[in-house]
């Protein structure tokens, strides 16, 4: 199946929930996924997306030292699929000519790929299930509060709210 290459765009706070929210964007487009993630992996995020250093290492850090050592390479991780509202994620692991593909959690995976620099995709089932449908044209008289949500708040995000307050 296809995959499409993203990045990290924000991770920001749902005002209804007080969870953070990871927010990947397209490489080259226009669609994003929002995430809920927890309080403690949305940490993990920032502090790389921030390149906060700690005197000893945090454990997506020491996860990927420890590959590092055994001579093996993170070239990529994949929102991999959605399933009853539960995301799932690969990273894929390669020593030499041998490549794994591991079960994890999204979050955790795109801490480990800020770590290891790895690649970010998101697989197009994925995108297709979360993104509204593409209407052809827009009705005049559809009012502004029937937007979709997401629409409206990656629109208005400040780049200033994108840094996780530590």
């Amino acid at each position: 199946m296809a995959s499409v290459s993203m990045y990290v765009h924000a991770i920001t706070l749902d005002v209804e929930s007080n969870s953070p929210i990871l927010i990947l964007k397209e490489v080259g487009g226009d669609r994003t996924l929002p995430i809920w993630i927890g309080l403690l992996e949305a940490t993990a995020i920032a502090t790389e997306m921030e390149k906060i250093q700690f005197a000893r290492p945090m454990t997506h850090d020491l996860l990927v030292n420890l590959l590092r050592v055994m001579g093996i390479e993170i070239p990529k991780i994949e929102v991999s699929d959605l399933k009853d509202n539960t995301y799932y994620a690969l990273i894929t692991l390669k020593q030499g000519d041998r490549i794994t593909n591991v079960d994890a959690r999204p979050s955790d995976a795109v801490a480990i790929a800020l770590r290891a620099n790895a690649q970010i995709f998101v697989n197009d089932s994925v995108l297709r299930k979360t993104q509204p449908p593409k209407q052809d044209a827009v009705m005049e008289t559809e009012l502004p509060q029937q937007k979709d949500k997401w629409t409206k708040i990656l629109e208005e995000l400040d780049p200033k709210t994108f840094k996780y307050k530590m």
